[in-house]
């Protein structure tokens, strides 16, 4: 007791870096916390898509397990009453989750039923075969029409049963009319069986789930009787052999988590095991562990990429934590000697503060679990870098996995918080002084050139991605997974990058010193000589800073390129924003089937709408292309309105050696005009103004055009795949007979399609198809794993930054009070306290200021470096047209620039707040400065 009794009195003295290593804990478990919470939100994001498909016809969550007996032995009663049991009773609970419906069925072999009576009173003589069966929960479902519900067992020499309305009728049947029923015993032996019709039914409703296996049709052809009849007087007493039974659930997984998919995934994998030690020849024709796997597969791929993504954040947090440490131990340092000196042992001072740093982790994890909630709906709500918008939340939640990640990450911190301790606790008085006298040596990094050997295997690894024996994407189901390398390779390239920076810095300043030494004033040559023989202490902040603006200007870009790719292929391989094909009307040729004349619908009823700023005209067809009388193969045929696709389609003005208006200005200057793609052009060796001939449609009519321009692509086109002829539609059609085109529109701003798609109704225009891009780029970026990207960028520079703030402040702060004697002889010098400020302030241009500078020059390298890679892939797993370009987008810059000024401001604040609260006056005295 006492000795936390002591902890908390030490940890009040030094309350400013127990405070800051108290956030470092907790920003740290709160980050790894986010991870799992994001990815468990995800899954039920995933999970709810699944359910809204069906497999098979059936719910996705759907289990169906069937006996069938091989008709040569009696039933196993004792196995049958206990796999039911075992089904209806303990299976629901093993899988743990809501059932939304149910049905289990028994029933004899098929047989072609009789009618037993004769005469004028019997019913049709029509031979039906039907199923004599019995299944559960039949009167809550069912809806008696005539007659009543059968009674159990035998009554009067026969089984009563029901039969739905509707097969009634069909058969001519009617209520009390008897039939012979045959089936086998258990020696073989056939036994006919009489049955009688007790009542007529119909469903309840039809669309229950519990109608999934066993539906209308299968009831069609089924006599339904009482389960006790079944099992007591068919089974157990007449002997009847059982021909199958079958018993179908569908589950309710909408609250599952990551935690429920092992355990689940195992119990399935065990289900047909155990049911058949109940009753042999069971079997499970369906289940859901496939979804279940894959599930399992996309959160774990899932979470290793983002804790990827994370790796250099969580690092850095770590580092932070580490120096934080580092400078506490500094002050502290003499207490330690003392205690040293005092007979306390190393082991006992590391023990020491191993409680202490073990309690503030405590209390960090605690904290830390609403930080992360916070955190992971964040990441959930990130559309782009530092861009969140109010989307639909995810739904977030505490499982196993975020205890395990957040104790494994708080446990990694109080190592970092611990790790210096022991060096510091080894150290005696007379030895404290001779290791601040060699304070000025060079660090270990710099002797072991550790950055040089990083540099080389960020070497290798640019090197291996360049080569493709390193992949950026990989293959996921239907979408590509973005793979970590390409963003923990460049992290390791900033690190390494700005170690070596750092011992290019003190020759940087003595270069400059010896350049300027004679013209300098008094507080530069001061600052100058200062930072020169102290370099090695600057080390930490300085790594820092490069590290975070570094991260943030790489993550800023690669945010922005990713999301620009993707939008601008979505938007080439539409054309526009919206693509509608309508039905038209057409007659077919009498002496040929292929041939069918169409009638235009009215383009005038595309004009006017609401929401919609421009349409255009696209007709594609392919045709067979001449060349000086020679064929050269086939081609895609665009037959446009120049003006009109002007205002509609989707242009990127990069693409082209001038603007793409200049070419649609050629098209419209004759009517012959034909634009064709740049890879034709070459291989044929055509120019402008060389005429080719290309046969077109169903009539095969020959139309002569003439080269106005060659492009190198065209919305919609892949010239990798086909050349393409862009040509003037009107002049197309007079050489043809019409085909019919599809419709492009450009929307406004947030129109919407559906009342669009009303309107046109309204106009009498049927669309066979619509597509609408804004729709597929609303669903990529709400991709989880595109947004998963995006929010852990957003939040890794977040948190850098702030953790950069914290430790510039801290460094300043500490830097400041170590300095006081020194500030003190230089006052005493006759420097003015405005002189001091500035030398100061010109310590951190050369120190903050250059680390911002190098880490937006390496930020910027690293991303002309690395950011290439990823047009191999793409979080959609799609083809790189248009091609690929690395983004710096200003917005994101400004921001960045914004958040690094803030953080320099408030540093450069609480350094003249603290000068100016500093009595130098009284600082220049004898002993030991702290």
């Amino acid at each position: 007791m006492r000795i936390i009794v002591y902890l908390l009195l030490k940890m009040w003295q030094n309350r400013w870096f127990t405070l800051t290593t108290m956030l470092g804990l907790t920003v740290a478990a709160a980050f790894a916390m986010s991870i799992p919470m994001y990815a468990d939100g995800t899954l039920k994001r995933l999970v709810a898509k699944s359910l809204q498909e069906e497999t098979k016809g059936l719910p996705a969550a759907s289990l169906y397990i069937k006996f069938q007996s091989g008709g040569k032995e009696g039933t196993d009663l004792d196995g049958l009453g206990e796999t039911d049991r075992w089904m209806t009773g303990e299976l629901p609970d093993r899988i743990g989750f809501p059932v939304d419906a149910t049905s289990s069925r028994m029933s004899l072999a098929a047989s072609t039923v009789r009618s037993a009576q004769t005469g004028a009173g019997s019913s049709s003589s029509r031979l039906v075969r039907m199923e004599l069966a019995a299944q559960n929960g039949m009167t809550d479902r069912i809806e008696i029409v005539e007659g009543k519900l059968p009674r159990d067992g035998i009554q009067q020499g026969s089984v009563e049963a029901l039969v739905l309305s509707e097969t009634l009728t069909r058969n001519g049947w009617r209520i009390g009319d008897t039939f012979y029923y045959d089936a086998k015993n258990a020696d073989g032996l056939t036994k006919r069986l009489t049955v009688r019709i007790a009542g007529t039914y119909k469903l309840k409703e039809e669309t229950d789930l519990s109608w999934a296996i066993n539906g209308k049709e299968q009831l069609a052809d089924t006599l339904l009787i009482g389960r006790g009849t079944m099992t007591d007087t068919l089974i157990k007493e007449k002997q009847f052999v059982l021909d199958s039974a079958d018993w179908f659930y569908a589950f309710d997984l909408k609250e599952i988590r990551i935690a429920d998919l092992a355990p689940l995934i195992g119990e399935l994998q065990r289900l047909e095991i155990n049911l058949h030690q109940m009753l042999e020849n069971t079997k499970v024709n369906l289940t859901f562990i496939d979804m279940l796997r894959e599930f399992n597969r996309q959160s774990v791929l899932l979470q290793a990429m983002l804790f990827a993504l994370a790796a250099p954040v969580l690092a850095m947090v770590l580092y932070f934590i580490t120096l934080n440490a580092k400078q506490a131990l500094d002050r502290q340092r003499s207490d330690i000697a003392v205690l040293h000196s005092r007979g306390a042992s190393p082991r006992q001072i590391t023990a020491l503060y191993f409680i202490e740093a073990a309690l503030l982790g405590g209390a960090a994890l605690l904290i830390g679990l609403g930080l992360a909630w916070f955190m992971a709906k964040t990441i959930g709500s990130s559309s782009g870098f530092l861009s969140f918008v109010g989307r639909k939340s995810i739904p977030v939640g505490w499982n196993r996995a975020v205890w395990l990640f957040g104790g494994a990450a708080t446990m990694l911190a109080v190592i970092a918080t611990t790790a210096p301790i022991r060096k510091y606790a080894e150290a005696s008085i007379v030895q404290h002084a001779q290791q601040r006298a060699r304070s000025g040596r060079n660090p270990l990094w710099q002797r072991l050139y550790l950055d040089v050997a990083l540099l080389a295997a960020v070497a290798a690894g640019w090197y291996l991605l360049d080569n493709g024996q390193i992949s950026s994407t990989g293959q996921s189901g239907e979408a590509a997974q973005i793979q970590p390398f390409i963003f923990v390779i460049p992290a390791l390239f900033l690190f390494a990058s700005g170690l070596l920076c750092l011992r290019l810095f003190p020759m940087l300043l003595r270069s400059w010193n010896a350049l300027m030494k004679n013209r300098m004033p008094v507080t530069m040559y001061v600052t100058l000589t200062q930072l020169s023989r102290s370099a090695v202490s600057f080390y930490p902040l300085m790594i820092l800073l490069i590290i975070t603006i570094g991260l943030g200007v790489y993550n800023a870009s690669a945010a922005r390129t990713m999301d620009v790719n993707a939008s601008d292929r979505t938007s080439y391989q539409y054309g526009s924003d919206v693509v509608l094909k309508a039905a038209w009307e057409g007659v077919q040729d009498e002496n040929d089937e292929n041939k069918v004349y169409y009638n235009e619908p009215s383009f005038q009823a595309y004009s006017q709408l609401e929401g919609v700023k421009a349409a255009t005209r696209v007709m594609k067809a392919t045709g067979k292309v001449e060349i000086s009388g020679k064929t050269v193969g086939m081609g895609q045929v665009v037959g446009i309105d120049n003006a009109q696709f002007a205002k509609t389609a989707w242009f990127r003005d990069d693409l082209y050696p001038i603007h793409p208006y200049e070419y649609l200005n050629a098209l419209g200057a004759t009517e012959q005009a034909v634009l064709i793609s740049a890879g034709f052009a070459e291989q044929y060796g055509l120019k402008v103004g060389d005429p080719l001939r290309i046969t077109i449609g169903y009539d095969k009519a020959v139309v002569e055009l003439a080269v106005v321009g060659i492009v190198p692509y065209w919305p919609s086109q892949y010239p990798g795949e086909s050349p393409f002829f862009v040509a003037n539609l009107d002049y197309l059609y007079q050489q043809m007979e019409k085909i019919p085109y599809e419709i492009w529109m450009k929307m406004e701003d947030g129109a919407k399609l559906t009342p669009v798609l009303e309107i046109l109704a309204e106009r009498g225009i049927t669309v066979a198809s619509a597509e609408d891009a804004r729709g597929e780029l609303i669903e990529r970026r709400n991709h989880p794993a595109q947004g998963g990207v995006f929010g852990i960028l957003s939040l890794g520079f977040l948190i850098s930054l702030l953790v950069s703030l914290l430790g510039y402040l801290i460094f300043w702060f500490f830097t400041l009070s170590r300095r006081v004697v020194q500030f003190g002889i230089l006052r005493a010098m006759g420097l003015s306290r405005s002189q001091l400020t500035g030398m100061l302030l010109l310590e951190q241009l050369f120190t903050t200021g250059l680390s911002v500078a190098a880490g937006i020059g390496l930020g910027t390298l690293a991303s002309r470096l690395f950011l290439p890679f990823l047009q191999d892939g793409s979080v959609e797993g799609t083809r790189q047209v248009p091609p690929f370009r690395i983004v710096f987008e200003a917005e994101d810059t400004l921001k960045l620039y914004m958040a690094t000024g803030i953080m320099l401001a408030a540093g450069a604040c609480l350094l003249i707040l603290q000068l100016r609260r500093l009595r130098i006056s009284q600082a220049v005295k004898l002993g030991e400065e702290r």
